[in-house]
């Protein structure tokens, strides 16, 4: 009897050890360590959508809205909501005068800064559009400084990224013009601008193309031969790359600051209203009438253009590069005073729609390399199955719908405009769904590789994980 006992002992221990076994071969492998920088960008982009700062309701993203390109225009401006934070002056009365123009704001999409302080607030403003914040890895950086903003000082202190977003607090979040931290808004901490840096810095482009660029389409293509003719277009000079690092006289400028007389423009939109609109100075305190280079890749699904928003169409930004307030400008003379028979940019017609053209192709091109990278991490066997999926499909699908609306806006590649459509359906239905999603995704990659076809010969595109 007890050696039958032992027997029996020893089976239940040898039975538990390996149901033991098999439970532990059966629990999930601990996850691996979080990436630090990752971590760190989550983080931005959480503060950037999210966070008021304690002030008037407003974030980051009221003005740099995701689905407009990290932008915002008239269009856009009508489609929200009466109490969206963005009209807080028209329902908050402490902030009814003096701290926004709605009327400017909705018709034109252009917001009150006091860059010059705010001592004299019904007289010391400009009115600006809202940049995007795309490619700022590559656009931020000169020999001179940080350049943000429109002017290259777009925040108190030095300039940077992280005084930018100390700035904006300020100047947009604030619940009264007394503007005091602590009673009107709070002032990020040191971990939250890191943050908000790095996910400003993870947005779009992290390294600027290099042209030329195989592209398929005749129009296109002689634009980009316009572009980087440095005796016709010249627009390679101080958009290097169709970036916004100037290289000309000395080499390499960095994002650097031009006068080139957009201010002088005759009929501004926003001053034919009969608002006031005071004359923006540019750079400084006071100013010296210049503004930094934007970045050319994302320009044509981003307009309106210039710093006031003066011109709405890409067409209409590249033939301002042709006309008198342009060639007369410092900037202007710069150029001619380079070249050999003393001209700065004369175009005709035909060249400016081309070279808008070449601009329109490599826009729709980062449309389908941004949206073709969200599609594929919503693939990644980590997030598929999980709300991360829907989310990045629908991170996507504004991208796409602006690679198609950027083509048939000039009437250009028709046949990738369509594989665009599809693929836009085809990620609308996917973002929808659980069963089935995988291959409406896959669906949507496709039509998305052979829209990218139609537009450039055939390069390496991003490598699908999972």
């Amino acid at each position: 009897m007890q050696v039958q006992r032992a027997g029996r002992q020893v089976r239940k221990i040898a039975l538990s050890g390996v149901l033991l076994g098999l439970v532990a071969a059966c629990q999930t492998p601990p996850p691996p360590p979080a990436d630090p920088e990752q971590a760190l960008i989550a983080k931005g982009r959480e503060l950037f959508f999210n966070e008021t700062f304690a002030g008037n309701g407003r974030t980051c993203g009221s003005c740099h809205r995701e689905e407009a390109n990290f932008s915002i225009d008239p269009a856009f401006i009508a489609t929200l909501p009466p109490d969206d934070p963005l009209f807080v002056a028209e329902f908050n009365p402490d902030l009814k005068a003096n701290f926004e123009n709605p009327r400017l704001m909705r018709e034109f999409g252009l917001i009150l800064e006091n860059l010059d302080g705010f001592d004299d607030l019904p007289n010391k403003f400009v009115m600006r559009g809202v940049p995007h914040v795309l490619g700022l890895r590559n656009s931020v950086a000169s020999p001179q400084g940080p350049r943000t903003g429109w002017s290259g000082d777009g925040a108190p202190g030095d300039g940077s990224l992280r005084s930018f977003a100390t700035g904006a607090v300020i100047q947009h979040f604030t619940k009264t013009l007394n503007r005091v931290a602590g009673v009107d808004f709070r002032l990020p901490t040191d971990e939250e601008l890191d943050a908000l840096e790095a996910f400003q810095l993870s947005l779009g482009r992290q390294e600027d193309l290099v042209l030329p660029l195989p592209l398929k389409g005749t129009v296109a293509k002689r634009g980009q031969e316009i572009f980087l003719d440095n005796n016709l277009g010249k627009c390679n000079l101080c958009h290097q790359n169709a970036g916004a690092n100037a290289n000309f006289g000395a080499g390499s400028l960095g994002n650097a600051n031009f006068d080139t007389g957009v201010e002088n423009l005759p009929d501004q939109p926003a001053r034919l209203t009969g608002e006031k609109v005071p004359h923006d100075d540019g750079f400084g305190r006071p100013g010296d009438g210049t503004f930094n280079t934007p970045p050319l890749v994302e320009a044509a699904d981003s307009g309106p253009f210039f710093h006031n928003n003066a011109i709405e169409t890409i067409e209409g930004a590249v033939g301002f590069y042709d006309g008198e307030s342009f060639n007369n400008s410092p900037a202007g003379q710069l150029l001619a005073a380079a070249d050999p028979e003393g001209n700065g940019i004369e175009l005709d017609g035909t060249q400016i729609v081309e070279i808008a053209a070449f601009l329109r192709v490599i826009n729709a091109l980062e449309n389908i390399r941004q949206s073709t990278t969200l599609l594929t991490q919503s693939l990644d066997k980590k997030v598929a199955d999980t709300t991360r999926a829907p989310e990045l499909i629908n991170r996507a699908r504004p991208e796409i719908r602006d690679a198609a609306q950027v083509l048939a806006g000039a009437g250009l590649h028709p046949q990738a405009v369509a594989h665009l459509e599809t693929a836009a359906k085809a990620a609308r239905k996917a973002a929808k769904r659980w069963f089935g999603r995988r291959d409406l995704t896959e669906r949507a990659l496709q039509e998305l590789q052979k829209a990218r076809a139609e537009l450039i010969e055939t390069l390496a595109m991003p490598e699908r994980k999972g």
